[in-house]
């Protein structure tokens, strides 16, 4: 009988689209009036960690975007092709992909080391590329599974050392997203 250890939380994919902003500003709402007082008979609101992770993440991008005179995307926002050319390559980079990951099931995963979104994610993970090779392997486990024809267990087990760094990465990406969200810091 072989023993198997739950999931590890599955990261969200990296999206090619700004993440949906309206639950990180009720969230952020939340907080605000939870630290003003105004909400000081209610619980204040927690975020969980993946969604803390999330909004530093957005406070990070928005960040270096603004620094380079660009304005941050947001749902609904109508602007022109020539300056949605200019955010998209401001954030997820320009050029050929510098990393780059074969899967077991035939697909190739590439990502930029340039960008806000690689800088952001460098940030809080402290190695974007390790990040990357970890996050990749681990969304794609089940898909392993299916496409070798084996058991979770057995590919979990055969990956036990990329979902470790995957949960120190994570854990190290929280502690830093909750810096990057201090308004004392």
């Amino acid at each position: 009988m072989t023993e198997s250890t739950p999931d590890p939380p599955m990261p969200p994919p990296p999206r090619v689209t700004s993440p949906p902003v309206s639950r990180l500003l009720v969230s952020g709402l939340f907080l605000a009036l939870a630290v003003s007082g105004c909400g000081a008979r209610t619980a204040p609101h927690r975020l969980a960690p993946d969604e803390v992770i999330k909004a530093a993440t957005q406070r990070l991008t928005d960040s270096c975007l603004t620094r380079q005179g660009l304005t941050p995307p947001r749902p609904g926002q109508r602007t022109s092709d020539a300056e949605q050319q200019r955010v998209s390559a401001a954030l997820f980079g320009t050029g050929p992909a510098e990393l780059s990951l074969a899967l077991p099931t035939g697909y190739v995963v590439r990502a930029h080391t340039d960008g806000c979104l690689a800088a952001a994610q460098q940030r809080l993970y402290g190695d974007q590329r390790r990040w990357f090779q970890v996050s990749v392997i681990v969304d794609n486990l089940r898909p392993e599974a299916d496409h070798a024809h084996r058991s979770l267990a057995q590919v979990r087990a055969r990956h036990r050392a990329e979902i470790t760094d995957w949960q120190r990465l994570r854990a190290h990406a929280l502690t830093q997203a909750a810096a990057v969200l201090d308004p004392n810091t």
